[in-house]
């Protein structure tokens, strides 16, 4: 059985691999600019769905399951994806420090053999340090709140910074393996079948 991750993200594709799963990696080409929604969580999703299904019409994945995500951070009702530049990360981060947001990855899954699609959303609460300035404008000086949805990791430098959180770790990091594992279960694939 074939699974196809329809992300780039080197850390979605380490927290499949960490849990016995290697994932086929297609990039989807979607703009991410090109979509709206009423509110973060609704972005997310939309954002998984294209994403997945973008790939999914691919011929080379006619076989496969694929598995499209993605992720915003939710502060104050307004979605953050990744940043466009450092100044718009320092800004971020100054708005973020000492406050708890809430990370929302939009998870949708596609088995190609049968047609099934399944797409759901998982929350995380993030509660963030009250950082100094030095210290924001050091770690965006880093390069890696550039790359990522919400201008921070958890699983990177950015992990200092994260005081708390409450809900699924992993989904902080981009896919949640407990929704993950129900999303396939409802197509009736079995988690324990994908373990290599």
């Amino acid at each position: 059985m074939r699974l196809v991750l329809a992300s780039a993200s080197p850390a979605r594709r380490a927290t499949l691999r960490a849990a016995g799963i290697c994932p086929e990696v297609v990039v989807s080409e979607v703009d991410e600019s090109a979509y709206s929604a009423d509110t973060p969580a609704a972005l997310a999703q939309v954002l998984a769905v294209a994403k997945a299904s973008s790939v999914a019409a691919l011929t080379m994945v006619a076989d496969a399951i694929v598995v499209g995500c993605d992720s915003v951070l939710d502060l104050d009702g307004q979605a953050f994806g990744k940043p466009v530049d450092a100044g718009e990360a320092v800004r971020r981060w100054r708005s973020m420090r000492g406050r708890s947001g809430t990370l929302v990855t939009g998870h949708c899954v596609i088995d190609n053999r049968t047609g099934k699609q399944v797409a759901a959303t998982a929350s995380t609460q993030v509660q963030f340090a009250d950082l100094s300035d030095a210290e924001i404008d050091a770690y965006v000086a880093t390069g890696e709140p550039l790359h990522v949805a919400g201008a921070f990791t958890i699983d990177g430098l950015g992990g200092a910074f994260v005081s708390g959180i409450e809900g699924d770790h992993h989904n902080v990091v981009g896919l949640s393996l407990p929704l993950l594992r129900t999303i396939l279960r409802d197509l009736d694939v079995e988690w324990t079948s994908l373990w290599r």
